[in-house]
């Protein structure tokens, strides 16, 4: 089992030669998501060796072009490339009628099925989950209707040891008991779990907070997050800019991240103004110090984050 991030466009509306619009691939316990999808994304995940037939799931997080103009794309490819197994798409409810009319646009009807989910409540809510995984979807405060993404793991299963349940002989269909926290009993005898089990591995959770200006009405979603992607489209320099637009500055986005209490901040979406992410990082390193600044075709590992 593996939860990671590949940042595949790092950018904010117009794609530079450093930067493609905004796209994110993540795989958590072999489920495999999209996160936005911008012009080029399937030439990015190509570029950085993702399957693209893996992902059974896209997370759209608004209807500015830089963040799903590349879906029609996506899927045109997709069916081109003989894909059967079905595509969950989670956005805004016009998005189906756009990208329907793409599709049909062609001339072809789709060999496989996708399912649109429309996301309309506001207020924190589950919309996908299995026995592994929980994505949550929640607002947040742009210009139009804009939502961010938490992916976070279930309790995972007790650590077994070898040796103890060899000592003891235990037979294979113990060991889902084991796992699961379970006291063994076997002879009238009481076997305490803590003897052949050690704890598990701590649950991880990303968040991803698209466009947005600052705002309490997400606190909650991203409280405690392992890690957390922010927007940081502007640095104070423009801070007049970002509250017109309704974008956050990198220092925004760090304050936010230390007042909920993140444990690691990844920020992005820079303006195609700004030759590097140099200041972006020193601002926001100046209120939060567990930050990077994204890059596309960087690989994050939640597991080898410092947990603490």
């Amino acid at each position: 089992m593996s939860f990671s991030v590949c940042i595949l466009g790092s950018g904010a509306a117009l794609p530079t030669g450093k930067r493609n619009p905004t796209a994110q691939y993540v795989e958590c316990n072999n489920r495999h998501i999209l996160i936005d999808c911008g012009e080029g994304t399937q030439l990015q995940l190509r570029k950085y060796g993702i399957k693209l037939q893996r992902i059974t799931h896209i997370l759209i997080s608004h209807l500015h072009g830089d963040h799903f103009f590349g879906l029609p794309g996506l899927i045109s490819t997709m069916h081109l490339l003989g894909r059967t197994r079905g595509l969950t798409v989670y956005g805004p409810p016009q998005l189906q009628q756009l990208i329907t009319s793409f599709i049909e646009a062609g001339g072809h009807k789709l060999c496989f099925d996708v399912q649109f989910i429309a996301l309309e409540n506001n207020s924190i809510q589950t919309i996908f989950e299995d026995r592994l995984i929980e994505i949550k979807s929640f607002a947040l405060k742009h210009r139009i209707p804009t939502w961010g993404y938490r992916i976070e793991e279930k309790q995972k299963q007790r650590h077994l040891i070898p040796d103890a349940i060899k000592e003891e002989n235990l037979l294979l269909e113990d060991l889902p008991k084991l796992k699961a926290g379970l006291d063994l009993i076997k002879n009238g005898k009481t076997l305490k779990n803590e003897r052949f089990t050690k704890a598990p591995s701590p649950s991880l959770q990303y968040v991803y907070c698209s466009d947005t200006k600052p705002w309490t009405g997400y606190e909650q979603a991203i409280e405690n997050a392992h890690l957390m992607y922010h927007e940081a489209t502007f640095t104070e320099q423009h801070a007049s800019r970002a509250k017109q637009t309704y974008h956050s500055t990198a220092k925004q986005a760090a304050e936010m991240a230390q007042k909920m209490k993140v444990k690691h901040l990844i920020i992005g979406h820079f303006s195609s103004r700004y030759e590097s992410s140099e200041q972006h990082l020193i601002e926001a390193k100046a209120h939060f110090e567990q930050v990077m600044a994204a890059e596309d075709g960087q690989w994050i590992d939640l597991e080898k984050l410092p947990y603490f």
